[in-house]
């Protein structure tokens, strides 16, 4: 999804205030203070008790963005950050240290074989607007856990968690560390011609591109998070209550400005009506007959990205929702059947609250369906099939996904979250977070008592024992 600038209201960092920052930051990382474990394991527990004292500030920030409710605050972002740092203090040494490598060969013996992995430097993590707290903070773990100096520049979209966000850094570390800056496209722009040593971005394809160009000038590593039209697969066997109920929650949450939301439905034609029937039930359960008295519906969070979601309805194919109120920027969970790939909610990702339901009949059909958006961020199977689910899981490309949920998936740290091709690249969360801000360096010690000489010119005579070795490792 695309955004425009807007007009800040906030004061932007100067392009002589980030150059100020990037000298301190480069200088401070050669001093090796941010390599020991202890000093990171510190800093992660600063930012726990930070992340517990401003709680309520960001939860209060979230809902001025756009009127995200305390709870789905929680579950989203902030709960969601500390039980995420909990377990990178926990699980530090086995991730950030050096670790033995699973086998040596025979040829080195005697030796033994370690990873090491370095943090790159001094980080730009750019993050989105959509969920602001949490894609801001959870890259800057993995950045700390790794060892990293990091510039951190949050969205222009949503200033008021960027002002508590900013309040919490700065009264926990030196700016030499740690940095938050503010702007738009003109300090994006500025920041990505600076020489970093390593870059996390989040947001759309579009941008995305830029980013990777600006990585690939300087020969560093970036890790990229974008989107996509990530498909929710319905089977004719699924538990339909249960995958209307799991749909729902998943597409509406955030008001649907979630980039791994299930994006469209293909829906077996034999239970289609059924499950839009059970949708239209779980959307009134969750947010009532009238959505915009809801407390727990959030709102667009720009009136260009309300605009644009307006252009995709087509009354004629909606069957619930539709509703919006340009003055409150809101837009009614919206639920539209008979689609087509034709149709103008299926030419880009929607990355809003409304929900095209698509239907196939064989095989054949929902594979040419799938084949014209490849490669999303997430993919979801609702069936009951274990070798259906299974074939559509492991020979398509996606980012992560599940088989009878969707979003839930994201909540597991143990797995990697990122995309591939259009969808991003890299992954993080977990110890997958550490990864992402650091170059593993392979590293053998080998003994100096024995010294076996068949590698050592000249090399008549050896060719035939060495192949019986290879054999052996």
């Amino acid at each position: 999804m695309t955004q425009e600038p807007i007009t800040p209201t906030f004061s932007e960092t100067s392009e002589e205030e980030i150059q100020r920052i990037l000298h301190l930051q480069k200088a401070y990382f050669k001093s090796q203070e941010t390599l020991s474990l202890s000093f990171r394991k510190r800093q992660l527990l600063k930012l726990a008790k930070g992340l517990k004292q401003y709680e309520s500030e960001m939860l209060e920030a979230l809902q001025a963005d756009f009127r995200k409710s305390k709870f789905e605050g929680f579950i989203t972002e902030v709960g969601l950050l500390q039980v995420e740092l909990k377990h990178l203090i926990k699980h530090l040494k086995q991730w950030a240290g050096p670790r033995t490598a699973s086998r040596f060969s025979l040829a080195n013996f005697p030796a033994t074989t370690k990873i090491y992995p370095h943090p790159y430097g001094v980080s730009l993590i750019i993050a989105p607007w959509n969920y602001p707290v949490q894609l801001a903070l959870l890259p800057l773990m993995g950045a700390i856990a790794a060892g990293c100096c990091a510039i951190l520049k949050p969205s222009e979209y949503t200033p008021n968690c960027s002002k508590v966000i900013k309040k919490m850094l700065e009264e926990l570390f030196e700016e030499r560390y740690v940095k938050m800056v503010q702007g738009g496209v003109k300090v994006s722009t500025h920041l990505l011609a600076q020489p970093v040593d390593h870059i996390f971005f989040t947001g759309s394809e579009a941008v995305g591109r830029i980013v990777s160009r600006a990585a690939g000038e300087k020969m560093i590593p970036v890790v990229l998070e974008l989107g996509g039209k990530s498909p929710a697969i319905v089977a004719a066997d699924a538990n339909l209550a249960i995958a209307a109920r799991r749909i729902v929650w998943a597409k509406f949450v955030n008001g649907g400005q979630t980039c791994v939301a299930p994006d469209y439905i293909l829906a077996d034609e034999k239970i289609k009506d059924a499950l839009v029937g059970h949708m239209m039930d779980e959307v009134e359960k969750m947010y009532g007959k009238d959505p915009s008295k809801s407390p727990d519906y959030p709102r667009m969070v720009s009136d260009r990205h309300f605009e644009r979601l307006v252009k995709m309805l087509d009354e004629r194919k909606v069957v619930m929702g539709g509703v919006y109120t340009a003055s409150d920027r809101y837009l009614a969970p919206t639920i539209m059947d008979h689609v087509t790939a034709e149709d103008a909610v299926m030419q880009e990702e929607i990355f809003g609250p409304i929900l095209p339901v698509l239907a196939y009949q064989k095989a054949e059909e929902l594979d040419a369906l799938l084949d014209r958006y490849p490669n999303p961020l997430a993919q979801y199977v609702f069936s009951e099939d274990k070798a259906f689910a299974e074939s559509l899981m492991s020979r398509r490309a996606f980012g992560g996904g599940a088989i009878n949920d969707a979003v839930a998936h994201l909540a597991e740290g143990s797995l990697p979250f990122g995309g591939i091709g259009h969808s991003g690249m890299g992954g993080y969360h977990g110890a997958y977070s550490v990864e992402a801000f650091s170059h593993m360096k392979g590293v053998m010690k080998k003994s100096s008592w024995l010294d076996l000489p068949f590698r050592y010119a000249p090399y008549r005579g050896k060719l035939s024992f060495m192949k019986q070795l290879f054999k052996w490792m």
